[in-house]
């Protein structure tokens, strides 16, 4: 089964796949697009958010990360998903958290981490109170903005997972002394280590979006047990 996956930056993903493969099963072909491929710096640093935009972060393919407007790459994006049918993808997974419109077009199902986030996420809470992380400042008010509207309490702080690991660490040990159930790392940067390191220092469960991604899509695949087997065996 060929499954297709768009990052928001530039692909591919490895630090991302290397989380989720594993829940896709072996017989698996992934097929990657990105929103920024093929564009140089100078060109995506027009892309700089103005007051009032939905404003985005993800990785270029040298390795730095890039802050950027959303709506300037909704239409790179549906390319993204034209070029993965062309290639045989029967399912496109997004690698990416953000709030994206209805506005794209598909013969093939699209899973966004973002729905499947607000679906469960508020199941999770016994309080409705929860903790997001979010990698940049400039990205708090717009997440608390979401998050308010599905759990009665939030409570959001800034910690990039492309920047300096002591950022996490210290959010992580703020959120141990907020009255949340559980924290959820918004943003598909974070790996299964950072995840790991924020329980630890937080006390708190973590909820880590790409992993949720790659388990749905492997109950699509029919190939979600076999990772869930794996970590069992001694």
């Amino acid at each position: 089964m060929k499954i297709g996956a768009i990052t928001i930056g530039q692909a591919p993903r490895e630090d991302v796949t290397c989380d989720v493969l594993p829940f896709l099963g072996e017989g698996v072909i992934l097929l990657q697009a990105g929103g920024l491929d093929g564009l140089s710096k100078e060109e995506i640093a027009q892309f700089q958010p103005e007051q009032g935009d939905y404003v985005l972060i993800s990785k270029l393919q040298d390795g730095t990360s890039v802050v950027f407007a959303e709506k300037y790459i909704l239409p790179k994006l549906q390319s993204c998903i034209g070029r993965l049918e062309e290639q045989g993808a029967q399912l496109i997974l997004f690698f990416c958290t953000g709030r994206f419109p209805d506005c794209f077009k598909s013969r093939v199902p699209l899973i966004f981490p973002y729905k499947l986030l607000n679906a469960v996420v508020p199941l999770l809470t016994p309080n409705s109170s929860i903790g997001v992380i979010t990698p940049k400042p400039e990205q708090i008010l717009q997440a608390g903005e979401k998050w308010e509207k599905l759990v009665r309490n939030v409570k959001v702080l800034a910690a990039s997972p492309y920047g300096d690991p002591k950022e996490l660490l210290q959010a992580a040990e703020q959120m141990r002394r907020e009255p949340v159930d559980l924290i959820v790392l918004d943003c598909i940067g974070y790996n299964a280590a950072m995840k790991k390191e924020v329980e630890a220092l937080s006390g708190k469960p973590v909820v880590l979006s790409r992993t949720l991604l790659a388990r749905i899509a492997g109950e699509m695949t029919g190939c979600g047990c076999q990772a869930e087997n794996a970590a069992r065996e001694p």
